[in-house]
């Protein structure tokens, strides 16, 4: 299963559960992608694509400066993986596909 569509998903935070929309795309072995949150909108970066697992980072300037890094694997319409929370450690992702 591709990893491209838009993904509903959460993640455990020191600041509490935090929700999202995040989307994906590939072309031509490129992840390109956007994630949205109530803090607000990221492209992401430093993105690469295996199969049914996928690897990015989004640069958050609100509420602090933190690189975010993602470590993902999509098994039919669920999306699960770790986040490198930076100096706040990590969390769990998950998700469902929304499209």
């Amino acid at each position: 299963m591709s990893v491209d569509g838009t993904w509903e998903v959460s993640m455990n935070t020191p600041m509490g559960e935090q929700k999202g929309t995040l989307t994906l795309s590939t072309e031509g072995g490129a992840l390109t992608g956007r994630m949205e949150t109530a803090m607000g909108a990221e492209d992401i970066a430093d993105a690469s694509v295996d199969g049914n697992n996928a690897k990015w980072s989004i640069a958050l300037t609100k509420p602090m400066p933190v690189t975010l890094k993602f470590d993902a694997t999509v098994d039919g319409d669920t999306i699960s993986g770790k986040v490198s929370l930076g100096m706040f450690g990590s969390s769990d992702l998950t998700g469902t596909r929304a499209s």
